[in-house]
């Protein structure tokens, strides 16, 4: 940084220790010094909405998208009944399968639970769009839809060479 005249702006900047949760107790508890300027670390950070644990476990960044993708049905629950089935379709790719599928190559190797998680937001989103009963078997109604199951998607978007996020490049729907 010296070299290049580049200064440390200590308000952005965050320090995150990764290691497993077994080796958390290894890691120093305080301040990193950066040229002449302490930061000290913390347990998560974000990026483009991209949410990372010291554990890297991602249990934060599913726990965040899962929070909104609740909310976003839970608003769009209260308007289903005025909309069209193709409307609806819409917004719900829009406004919550996009924010499933956003950055979901990072999710390879996340626990069942996490991927249970993520995967009860797709279950609901289905519901909403067959205008089903949570009774009713989800695995029809997700190939009608031609939808995959959230391991399956993490595996489609790592084998089809898509951008890690596909904001960035053109996306294929799910």
């Amino acid at each position: 940084m010296k070299a290049n005249r580049l200064q440390l702006n200590q308000l952005k900047t965050e320090v995150l220790w990764c290691a497993s949760a077994r080796r958390q107790h290894i890691i120093p508890p305080g301040p990193v010094h950066i040229i002449n300027v302490s930061v000290q670390p913390v347990s998560t950070v974000h990026d483009l909405e991209v949410y990372i644990d010291a554990d890297v476990t991602m249990r934060t960044h599913v726990t965040n998208t899962v929070g909104a993708c609740f909310l976003s049905l839970r608003q769009l629950r209260s308007v289903q009944r005025s909309l069209l089935r193709h409307t609806l379709l819409t917004l719900v790719h829009a406004v919550v399968v996009s924010k499933v599928d956003y950055c979901i190559s990072v999710l390879a190797g996340i626990s069942g639970s996490l991927q249970n998680r993520l995967q009860s937001v797709l279950n609901a989103a289905t519901r909403i769009m067959c205008s089903a009963k949570k009774s009713e078997h989800i695995t029809p109604l997700l190939r009608e839809l031609h939808w995959l199951r959230v391991p399956e998607h993490i595996q489609f978007r790592l084998c089809s060479g898509l951008p890690l996020c596909a904001r960035h490049g053109a996306s294929l729907p799910c």
